[in-house]
Order: structure tokens, then C-alpha cells, then sequence
């Protein structure tokens, strides 16, 4: 039998039968004869009676204060895990560690403050340069320290995996990782300022407002950055992966399509817009779905500078800056297409509604506008020499109108590369953003840097997972 005295901590176990059904802490306020008064983390009472004693066992001393790294944690449990970090968070201790060194490497366990906090300065990044895990409390510059000083010491490369769910924090990790590397490289330089300023170009044609995180990456990415012998960074490359190409076309309901539309929308000078039969957002199908155009706390027009500045950083040129406006702005025309239902020798068929839309869209791509009509509402197969065409009805034509535009959005792969005195080459696998459209017939040239055979280089991954949303239903 438990005996239970004021101020004892002990664990509550209320079997609720929830999903998240686990025991919560709980601290003995009241004993007397008959019940004891317990008050959990939660603020909530609770009167426990002989009969419910079963329902609390004590707390392990460990788990009262929490400690900085949870292996040490007498209750080693989900309990125990989840009060550690919430007792933390609350002091506003973020980060734990999770097992010190193991063989998978140094973890570290990041829970989002959702504000700003003073611990990311230049004179933390000094505190934490070549320190041992452990010999600091837990922060997500010594995981970089750690990556760092390894490949320096052991002359091999380094990987980091950022995982978590939707608005956990993976992308702001990801880019403190790149402010400490940048910083203790110690040479700065253009090439360490390209790799911090590819992420608001990155954020604007991945990221988007969804109704658990008001800046959600809708893609993965990994990145590889490089160094020389003696330790400065020369390069980086950036691969993207499973990017959610539905949202161009569609977005539930109280969530936004990719930042980018927005931002130039509110952003782009009026005689720009003129010239791309620009209009606000309210005005176009694709960014009205989810029936939310503004995000809180975002100030598109604002945004709108910082990625046209990112990408001067980044050596665009003015062409194809405007390359980029032209295709994303065709996206948008080619959103508001209507179709009419028709029959044409007892099949059913359709055609676009005449609008200056389709002559837009069909300038801005630098198509002939009835060959863009009719690849909208019928489909050509060629069998035995011969070609075949066949009329769309107007649903099968608004699924390739739709299809049409997730591929120009997708398909977009090119490696743009710039040789400077140390070269960044950044691959996309996606984002219209970041190339003129292949349309045109216009590519990047430049080629990348050949690589020095004498040279010892190393590299630091980055890898920032997706993140994983926990629904009821999953659609």
C-alpha cells in the first residue's frame, strides 16, 4: 500500500480511455483519514479514496525537477519523457537531450516556443564552439558544434536528421544549424550568405498556411554543405523532395496555396501587374479554395521584397526574375478557366469559355493560344501511324487543366549553378520559382565547378524531413 504525504509527487493514472490516455504528474496537496487531494500539472484536483489508490504510485525523484538529458530519467517512460519536457518547457528550457552519445549519434529533443527567445546570439554561438555534447545544456547549436568539430577532428563527412511533426520547428532548426556553420567556419563570405539566403526563396515556393502551422513545409529537403581543408564553407547543394504539388490546384478549407502567389500579388509593383493582367487575390480560383487570403502575423508585400532580394543574393538576373513572375502569373490565369459542357457526334465534349484568361495564359507561356485550347479539351493517341483525337467533357477538361498546371509547377528541375571564386550549386527538383519556363527554350549555361582531386573536402547534410500530421481521418 502506497502511504502518501503532503508534497509527495506521484503519478496519476485517470484511464480515460483517450488516445493520448498516459499517467500525468501530480503533487499530494492534502492528507487526511479518509482522501488525499492531489493537483496535477494541468492545475486540475483530484480526490483519491482508498478504494482509487491503485490509480497513483510514486514519482521517481528524478522525474521532479526533470533533468537535461532524459536517460537519466528513473522513469524512463512515455510518462515520464512527456512531464520532463513539459516541466522544462515551461522554465522555457526548449531543448533536452535524449541518451548523451549513443551509436546513432548525439540526440537532441526541441520542443517549439512559439516565440522568440534570447539564446540564439553570437555570444551563445561563442559558448558553444568546441564544447563536448553534454558539457553545456542542451541546445541545438552544440548538435552543430558536434558535427562540426567531428568532420574537422575525424576527417569524415556529418549528417543531421530534423524530424517532427507539422509546425514542430524542423525548418527554423534546420536554418539555426546553417547560422552556426556559417559563423564558425570562421570565414565569412559570399558563398556562406547565399547558403542563409536560399531559404526565403526556399519557404516561399514550399511553404504554405495549413491549419496546424501557419508556415508548413509542403516538401523535404536535404542539404549538403561543403568545406575546404580549412574548414570554410565553399559550397552547398540543396535537393528537394515529395513536394505536395495538389495544393497549387486545390487547399482545404481555412488554408492558403504556396506563399508565393500572395506575396507578389500584394508586393508587385503596379505596372508589373499591369503587364501580367495581375489583379488581387481574392480574384483567382486557385488561391481562394480554403477561403482564407490573409495569414495572420505574415505581411505578404513585406515578403515579397525579402525573395526578390534573396534571389540578387543569389545572382538572378533581372530576365529571369520576370521569367519566374510570368509562369507563376500563368498559373494563376490558368486557374480561372471555365468550361461548357457540349455534345459533338453523341459524345460528350466541351469548350473554354471565352475570357481574356486563355489569351493571357497562352502569351505568358508563349504558346499559340488554340493549340493551348484544344490540349485542354481533347486528347490525341497515335496507333499504328495514325493519330486518334478524341473530345474531353468538361470534368476530364478541368482535370487536365489542373494536371497541366501541378506539371509546369513540378517538373521544374534544372541544377542552377553560378561559378564564382567558390561556387554554390543548389539542385531543385521542383519550384517554377527558381528557372525561366523550359517553354521558352531558355536554360542556365553555367558549368559546375570541376572538383580538385587534391582537394579534401568534406561536407555536413541537413536533412529536414516532411512533417508528419496526425489526423483522425487522413485524406
Amino acid at each position: 500500500m502506497v502511504i502518501l504525504r503532503q508534497g509527495d509527487y506521484v503519478w496519476l493514472d485517470l484511464k480515460t480511455g483517450s488516445e493520448f490516455d498516459v499517467p500525468i504528474g501530480a503533487v499530494v496537496k492534502l492528507s487526511d483519514s479518509g482522501q488525499v487531494q492531489v493537483d496535477d500539472d494541468e492545475g486540475n484536483e483530484h480526490w483519491i479514496s482508498p478504494q482509487s489508490a491503485r490509480l497513483v504510485r510514486p514519482m521517481h525523484p528524478t522525474s521532479v525537477h526533470g533533468v537535461e538529458d532524459m536517460i537519466r530519467l528513473g522513469d524512463l517512460n512515455e510518462a515520464g519523457i512527456l512531464r520532463n519536457l513539459l516541466i522544462r518547457y515551461r522554465d522555457h528550457l526548449i531543448y533536452t537531450n535524449c541518451g548523451g552519445r549513443t551509436y546513432t549519434g548525439s540526440i537532441l529533443v526541441a520542443v517549439n516556443p512559439y516565440q522568440l527567445l534570447p539564446i540564439y546570439t553570437a555570444e551563445q554561438i561563442r559558448l558553444y564552439t568546441n564544447r563536448k555534447i553534454g558539457e553545456m545544456a542542451p541546445h541545438i547549436f552544440a548538435i552543430a558544434d558536434n558535427c562540426y568539430f567531428s568532420m574537422r577532428r575525424n576527417n569524415r563527412d556529418q549528417c543531421c536528421i530534423i524530424s517532427g511533426e507539422s509546425g514542430a520547428g524542423k525548418t527554423e532548426s534546420t536554418k539555426l544549424i546553417l547560422q552556426f556553420l556559417a559563423a564558425v567556419s570562421g570565414q565569412h563570405s559570399w558563398i556562406e550568405q547565399q547558403v542563409l539566403e536560399a531559404n526565403p526563396i526556399l519557404e516561399a515556393f514550399g511553404n504554405a498556411k495549413t491549419i496546424r502551422n501557419d508556415n508548413s513545409s509542403r516538401f523535404g529537403k536535404y542539404i549538403d554543405i561543403h568545406f575546404n581543408r580549412r574548414g570554410a564553407i565553399e559550397g552547398a547543394k540543396i535537393e528537394q523532395y515529395l513536394l505536395e504539388k495538389t495544393r497549387v490546384c486545390r487547399q482545404a478549407a481555412d488554408e492558403r496555396n504556396y506563399h508565393v502567389f500572395y506575396c507578389m500579388l500584394r508586393g508587385m509593383a503596379g505596372d508589373s501587374k499591369r503587364q501580367l493582367h495581375l489583379g488581387n487575390a481574392e480574384q483567382y480560383s486557385y488561391l481562394t479554395m480554403g477561403s482564407c487570403i490573409q495569414c495572420e502575423g505574415r505581411d505578404d508585400a513585406a515578403e515579397f521584397a525579402n525573395i526578390c532580394s534573396a534571389m540578387k543574393v543569389l545572382m538572378f538576373t533581372d530576365t529571369e526574375i520576370w521569367e519566374v513572375s510570368k509562369l507563376l502569373a500563368a498559373v494563376l490565369h490558368m486557374g480561372n478557366l471555365l468550361f461548357e459542357a457540349r455534345t459533338y457526334d453523341n459524345l460528350d465534349s466541351c469548350e473554354v469559355l471565352s475570357s481574356p484568361h486563355l489569351r493571357v495564359a497562352s502569351t505568358l507561356l508563349e504558346v499559340d493560344e488554340v493549340d493551348l485550347r484544344n490540349c485542354l479539351t481533347s486528347r490525341s493517341i497515335i496507333t499504328r501511324g495514325e493519330s486518334v483525337t478524341t473530345p474531353l467533357n468538361m470534368q476530364q477538361a478541368l482535370d487536365v487543366r489542373d494536371a497541366f498546371v501541378k506539371a509546369r509547377n513540378h517538373s521544374q528541375s534544372p541544377a542552377i549553378t553560378r561559378n564564382h571564386s567558390q561556387s554554390l550549386a543548389i539542385t531543385h527538383n521542383h519550384s517554377p520559382a527558381i528557372t525561366p519556363c523550359r517553354m521558352h527554350g531558355e536554360r542556365w549555361r553555367s558549368r559546375p565547378p570541376q572538383p580538385d582531386p587534391k582537394a579534401s573536402r568534406r561536407s555536413i547534410g541537413l536533412l529536414d524531413i516532411f512533417g508528419f500530421e496526425n489526423f483522425h481521418v487522413n485524406r
